[in-house]
């Protein structure tokens, strides 16, 4: 995935840990946490600028989904102990395209790449994350199971929204 902040895509965030995926490709509860919050806290922010600037109602209209979601994902996780780490470099460029860019189409297309690129990264990161078995799980991994088992809906949910609202803005 690329990472550059001129392509309307949601980085990673550099300063989280590094997935250690086990023989199976599959990566712990800490680790799917930590690669979940960066992007939501990000995607928050990003949201919270395209509800002003989107031109577009549907497109608008999923910028207040999507704000909601990500306040939502962030705040739990916070209450769950994952620390939200600095954004990195790529992410600050991208929140900074946000914030000068102007509203309209262009705005549009840039915001609505952003966000099918990064709910593909997240559905495919908690598809990959319940394919774990849960052997003896600690309470955190079982409440962590669960939170994803939701997400995992929501996720594919907003692909399928994006990938039509990009049709739509093509």
């Amino acid at each position: 995935m690329n990472t550059q902040p001129n392509t309307g895509r949601m980085p990673g965030n550099t300063a989280q840990p590094a997935m250690n995926p086990n023989a199976n490709g599959t990566i712990n509860e800490t680790e799917f946490r930590q690669s979940v919050i960066p992007r939501a806290a990000l995607s928050l922010a990003a949201c919270q600028i395209a509800i002003t600037k989107c031109a577009n109602a549907n497109a608008k209209e999923f910028a207040g989904f999507e704000l909601t979601e990500a306040t939502a994902v962030v705040q739990v996780l916070k209450e769950m102990g994952t620390p939200e780490p600095m954004m990195d470099a790529n992410a600050q460029a991208t929140l900074d395209k946000f914030r000068t860019m102007p509203a309209g189409p262009a705005f549009d297309k840039f915001f609505m790449q952003a966000e099918y690129d990064n709910h593909e990264f997240l559905r495919d990161l908690t598809d990959n994350y319940l394919r774990a078995p849960l052997s003896k799980p600690s309470p955190a991994e079982t409440e962590t199971h669960h939170i994803a088992t939701v997400a995992l809906a929501n996720f594919k949910e907003h692909v399928a929204m994006t990938k039509r609202i990009l049709k739509e803005l093509a």
